[in-house]
């Protein structure tokens, strides 16, 4: 567009006529030249700017909304400039994502665009914001600044008037395009009209659905279908849950950028990361960064230069390379924005507060938040192993279930001891290679059903339950269930969802196919609330653990403690804590929690969980006194978490608190019921 004062393109006012043309000759040289003059000032092209370069020579900063009014300065957060440049239309990238905390000037880059587009790049343009109201807002307190203040900007569109349909607080005109602001929770807002750029702010903060038609950021996308490989679409938000951000899912998805910028003492590049970021005990003040090269402290006054020379630098590959990704805390604030002590400063008030916490998170790194639900981190679980002392079932362990994973190269299973108050250790873990294709497989499966292993006393067990999922293969897991027998072998199918009056219903009798013929009501199918048990799972893995001297005075570890061998790797350790329970909302925006896993492999939580859903089918759960006196007799252990009964009369079963002393000692004989042999 030309930067002529006039809103009407100076071709408009050349004349087409030749006789009115002649008429305006014959009215002076002077006259003509200057029509010809303004004829070509418009044909001529606009500077080829970057947006960067357009918002340091065009751009505004109101006193109404900046902290710093005046020209606009790219150099002021230089790690802005790349974002902004590959919104160009020059730049290959046609989708870019920016996750980021708090106060680090993302919200003026999406400025920058808009003004750039109305500009030097008209174009249909959506701007989405999470509600209308809040686009309303946005148009009143960023958007009408920024044109007001900006003229560049201000010759190009007309103040917003009642009487003037194509100017209103949710649209503007201009010369070659328009630009209409809307709510993600507007459906008809996000279907209006095709267009070219889409600026999506907040991303976070959007509905499930826009009245109940959909993701709002898919519809707003395919706005841009018309425009194929001409389309920019812009993503920016502050994250917020991990499982349920848009802006992480979208973060990961690209290239994963990030800014490094280099030590002022070794020169070492590195990005800025929290950790690193330390201070005197109760002293933020004191906060210094810590270079991961050298290890010396950095002043914040090094921090100015260190953004001028930094470089954003690409940490993953994308599956799409028009797809691009930029990554930034608040570590990289520029002065007088945020400063490290003030992020040590309110990290330190967010301690013992979940939802501080949160919000710190969030805001001060730019990383999503883990619910209620979080698996510990498996660092601790590997510092939590323990020696069994050369027995395979400790002291306390009663019966054994085994839980299978089917894969479809090999069978995983693994055997746990279940002891009083459903407290367990981890026995075995064996991988059977092969999958279900292979006939070995399945009879080393069975081989398994016979195998015993040790107890502290010298006897032995064989599993008393073995659950298998039926996710994978179900014709073959039904066969060898069926060839089996259902008495130790139970074929499970896995629910979503927490809303079940049990946690595991059946069995039922189900169809199956059998070495290609169809059986009715051929299979015993046990159902299992799957989430119930992991969320039950990671509340056992999160319980403390007796000190050694509260050991030495004969505590017990608390009902439901999870013990696990020194011979187990860190996978498995990853695997078991491979998923989390976040918060996901319906078409009609309901919240409930949801599973959700954080790595690819969690076949360690599957095995656990139905080797849980065994011991339930066993009848742990609703095992009284007398059973539990029972299997500890049997077991050659004296009764734990319970106190003794008397010789002259029978008294009612008491059960003491968690903790209570108790001295568990052998028994001479120890009796082996059907699932324990000698």
């Amino acid at each position: 567009m030309s930067d002529s004062t006039s809103t009407t393109s100076p071709i408009s006012e050349f004349p087409s006529d030749s006789d009115n043309l002649t008429a305006d000759l014959d009215l002076g040289f002077d006259g003509a030249e200057d029509i010809l003059r303004s004829w070509r000032k418009g044909m001529r092209p606009d500077p080829d700017l970057t947006v960067s370069e357009w918002a340091d020579e065009h751009r505004w900063l109101s006193s109404r909304g900046a902290a710093e009014p005046g020209r606009y300065r790219t150099a002021r957060a230089p790690y802005l400039r790349e974002i902004m440049d590959a919104l160009s239309p020059r730049h290959p990238a046609q989708r870019v994502t920016f996750m980021k905390a708090a106060q680090v000037g993302a919200t003026e880059a999406g400025n920058n665009w808009i003004g750039f587009v109305i500009h030097h790049a008209p174009g249909p343009m959506l701007a989405v914001l999470p509600s209308l109201e809040l686009a309303k807002r946005t148009s009143r307190g960023r958007l009408d600044p920024l044109i007001s203040d900006s003229p560049a900007l201000r010759e190009r569109v007309n103040p917003a008037r009642s009487r003037d349909a194509g100017n209103s607080m949710l649209s503007k005109e201009f010369p070659g395009g328009i630009l209409v602001l809307t709510g993600a929770n507007s459906a008809t807002g996000l279907r209006s009209m095709p267009a070219r750029y889409i600026f999506l702010d907040e991303v976070d903060a959007y509905p499930a659905s826009a009245d109940e038609e959909g993701d709002p950021v898919t519809l707003a996308e395919a706005r841009t279908t018309t425009f194929s490989h001409r389309r920019k679409v812009f993503m920016v938000s502050t994250p917020t849950i991990r499982g349920l951000s848009r802006i992480e899912r979208e973060f990961e998805a690209s290239d994963q950028r990030r800014y490094f910028v280099p030590c002022p003492h070794c020169g070492a590049m590195q990005w800025l990361q929290f950790e690193r970021l330390r201070w005197d005990k109760g002293r933020p003040d004191t906060a210094a960064y810590h270079c991961e090269g050298c290890e010396r402290p950095i002043a914040e006054h090094h921090k100015t230069q260190m953004l001028e020379c930094g470089e954003w630098r690409a940490t993953a590959v994308s599956a799409d390379p028009h797809s691009i990704g930029f990554h930034i805390s608040a570590l990289y604030s520029p002065l007088g924005w945020k400063s490290w002590q003030q992020i040590a400063r309110e990290w330190l008030a967010a301690q013992g507060s979940e939802a501080m916490l949160r919000v710190a998170r969030n805001t001060l790194l730019g990383e999503t938040w883990v619910e209620s639900g979080e698996a510990p981190e498996w660092q601790r679980l590997a510092e939590r192993r323990e020696s069994y002392a050369g027995a395979q079932i400790p002291v306390g362990g009663l019966f054994l279930t085994a839980g299978v994973d089917v894969q479809k190269d090999r069978i995983e299973v693994d055997v746990w001891a279940w002891g009083r108050g459903l407290e367990s250790w981890l026995v075995d873990h064996i991988v059977i290679a092969g999958g279900p294709d292979d006939p070995t497989c399945w009879d080393k499966l069975t081989a398994l059903l016979g195998r015993t292993w040790t107890c502290a006393n010298g006897a032995v067990m064989l599993i008393g339950k073995l659950a298998i999922d039926t996710g994978y293969e179900a014709p073959a897991v039904y066969a060898w269930a069926r060839k089996q027998g259902f008495d130790q072998v139970a074929p499970i199918k896995g629910l979503e969802g927490f809303n079940r009056a049990t946690p595991v219903s059946g069995p039922t009798f189900v169809d199956a196919t059998i070495g290609g013929k169809r059986l009715r009501r051929g299979a015993r199918l046990w159902s299992v609330a799957t989430a119930s048990f992991k969320t039950e799972t990671y509340r056992f893995l999160r319980l403390e653990r007796p000190s050694d001297e509260d050991r030495a005075l004969g505590v017990l570890d608390a009902p439901g403690t999870v013990h696990l061998p020194d011979w187990i790797d860190t996978e498995w350790l990853k695997q078991l804590v491979a998923e989390q329970l976040v918060t996901v909302r319906n078409k009609r925006g309901y919240a409930h929690p949801e599973w959700q896993k954080m790595r690819e492999r969690n076949e360690a939580l599957d095995a656990r969980v139905y080797a849980r859903a065994a011991a339930w089918i066993m009848g742990a759960d609703r095992w009284d006194e007398a059973t539990w006196r029972r299997l500890e007799a049997q077991a050659g252990v004296e009764t734990r978490h319970a106190a003794p009964v008397a010789t002259t009369e029978p008294a009612a079963p008491t059960t003491p608190k968690a903790g209570t002393p108790t001295t568990p000692r052998r028994k001479r004989r120890a009796y082996t019921p059907n699932f324990m042999r000698d």
